[in-house]
């Protein structure tokens, strides 16, 4: 007898029904229930062929019961070694290596220094950093959101560079992104299951959380059909080479060229109440027909883990190439915001209607490049010349700034002065 376990926390409606979904379809030999933990013993094996793990992001004891499961023959869908692994900066970078639009996007030093570190820890740390490069690269306005975040905690919307630094403040020692505003037409989130079946859900991500999916697209006709193979397309790369059998991705589409967003959600909401009946079905009887075909492939006693294409490259010595002809296209100049990609209900009120912007022509096909030019598209923005070391990680002043001239993007390094032999960094 193979059993499938589920692995959860307070959610309700999903974990039930995946059970009575795969006891319904009587396979001979296989059962599913919720998984029991009475007492974990390194190598030593469980009941489980395989685990469906929903809720080890948030608790450490479970996550580690997962590595030993897998390691003694448990298939634990999501990979849990990946996913300790995996955070949402990596995936925007693999995603332009396979020629998948994503927004411009830089990674920020902590505001605090992490725990037992000191200023000698950070030497190798430029100061200042490159802030205006930084800036013309992503261009504002933008959000500000954690690395290795999730479920739209600490985002914010920064509308100039003094806006951010003042932001800033609040994110203590988590390392956030600087990520370019989407100014979309329409917003989708796609569920991937088992690296093969795809949904696309038209969702509203600035509706309170039981309206997202009360949405639909407004792109019509052939053009509507172009535009969800895309996606498809695109939804399928991303999973195969981060190895998520479970996961769902964000698109924004602007102008017709549909944006990954977020696509690091290997515990995706799967709740009847917030997805809606028809999507909730979906899930569970994709989910249910994943696992059984999983614990028939399950062999015990050896590695039955899903290892993405990237893995895979690396172990193999494969270099990182663009998997597509097509590399991202560049994204034309956009009007005043009508809606926007990843709007921080907690931290800014969601900003006032206004007429979508023109669709822009499609762009044809570029060929991938071997490293990704900046954006030549000129953006404001105020020189950064703090008149004296900041008390923190990220060397951010907050005295006021003087108006610059624009500088136009170059493929050349960030332009900074070596930190001296002892850092100026003061303690915070």
């Amino acid at each position: 007898m193979k059993k499938i376990g589920i692995l959860f926390g307070m959610e309700n409606t999903f974990p039930n029904a995946f059970i009575e979904r795969v006891n319904s379809k009587g396979e001979d030999g296989i059962i599913a229930e919720a998984v029991t933990i009475d007492k974990v013993i390194q190598a030593a094996p469980n009941e489980y062929a395989v685990i469906i793990d929903r809720i080890s992001q948030d608790v450490p004891f479970y996550r580690s019961y997962l590595k030993n499961a897998a390691l003694t023959g448990t298939a634990v869908i999501n990979n849990p070694f990946w996913w300790s692994a995996d955070e949402k900066f990596f995936n925007n970078a693999l995603a332009e290596k396979l020629g998948i639009p994503v927004p411009r996007t830089a990674l920020l030093p902590s505001k605090q220094r992490p725990t037992n570190t000191s200023e000698t820890s950070f030497r190798n740390l430029a100061f200042p950093m490159a802030w205006e490069e930084i800036f013309q690269y992503v261009g504002f306005p933008a959000y500000m959101k954690p690395h290795d975040g999730g479920g739209w905690k600490s985002v914010y919307r920064v509308v100039n560079p003094q806006d951010m630094w003042i932001k800033h403040e609040e994110t203590g020692q988590l390392v956030m992104m600087l990520q370019e505003e989407i100014v979309f037409d329409d917003y989708v989130r796609c569920y991937c299951i088992g690296q093969k079946d795809v949904l696309v859900m038209p969702y509203e991500p600035r509706n309170p959380h039981h309206l997202r999916y009360a949405a639909d697209l407004k792109v019509q006709g052939e053009e509507r059909e172009k535009l969800l193979e895309t996606i498809k397309d695109y939804t399928l790369k991303l999973n195969i080479a981060l190895g998520y059998d479970f996961n769902t991705v964000e698109f924004a589409v602007r102008g017709g060229i549909p944006y990954a967003i977020d696509f690091c959600n290997p515990a995706p909401d799967a709740d009847i109440y917030s997805v809606g009946p028809d999507n909730f079905e979906w899930v569970v009887e994709a989910a249910a027909n994943m696992a059984i075909e999983r614990a028939k492939k399950q062999a015990p006693g050896q590695i039955n883990l899903t290892w993405g294409t990237f893995m895979n490259q690396a172990v193999n010595g494969i270099p990182a190439a663009v998997a597509t002809a097509a590399g991202p296209v560049e994204p034309a100049k956009t009007k005043a915001p009508a809606k926007t990609a990843e709007e921080a209900p907690a931290a800014t009120k969601a900003p006032a209607k206004s007429a979508a912007p023109a669709k822009a022509p499609k762009a044809a096909p570029a060929k991938p490049v071997k490293e990704a030019a900046p954006s030549a598209t000129e953006v404001k923005v105020k020189a950064v010349t703090p008149k004296k070391t900041a008390k923190s990680l990220g060397a951010i002043a907050t005295e006021p700034i003087a108006e610059a001239e624009p500088k136009v993007p170059t493929n050349r390094a960030a332009v900074t002065k070596a930190p001296a032999k002892n850092s100026k960094l003061k303690k915070s």
